[in-house]
């Protein structure tokens, strides 16, 4: 995101080694990721869990090299239909828990102050995927409307 609503700096970690195939210890093939992806998801698994399950379980360290497609595209390709990105639906998440806990507690300021926040990061991240063409020109995120949004 654009803007740290923090006092800290950002967050570094490790990056990934650049390859460009699959390492000789990983043995599946595409077509047994692609099959082990579209059976996660009808489980009802997110795309970033069915990438842990994959490096976890079934020894896969990145879909994209194994398949040469991206998860997202694997279920798009087998039929599958997003409502709205995983990211956005995770923020989307976030700010009705926030906004439950908000009818409880009215006199929590801090709680409001990060829910601003985090409708603000939902309002930047819609104007994205709308210019990225991924969201409908016309889609707009409504408090009070969210959690049908999020129904899979």
């Amino acid at each position: 995101m654009a803007k740290m609503h923090t006092r800290r700096k950002g967050n570094s970690g490790p990056t990934r080694p650049l390859r460009t195939e699959a390492p000789a210890w990983s043995t599946m093939t595409s077509d047994e990721v692609t099959k082990v992806v579209t059976d996660l998801w009808k489980q009802g698994i997110s795309t970033s869990e069915i990438g842990m399950v994959l490096r976890d379980k079934y020894g896969v360290p990145d879909a994209k090299i194994a398949t040469g497609k991206k998860i997202t595209q694997i279920l798009r390709e087998n039929g599958e239909k997003f409502a709205v990105p995983e990211d956005l639906y995770n923020l989307i998440v976030r700010a009705i828990g926030m906004r439950k806990h908000m009818n409880y507690n009215h006199k929590d300021v801090h709680n409001k102050r990060s829910l601003q926040n985090t409708e603000s990061k939902i309002r930047r991240l819609v104007k994205y995927y709308q210019s990225s063409k991924v969201l409908p020109a016309d889609w707009k995120y409504k408090p009070d409307t969210a959690e049908m949004l999020i129904t899979r």
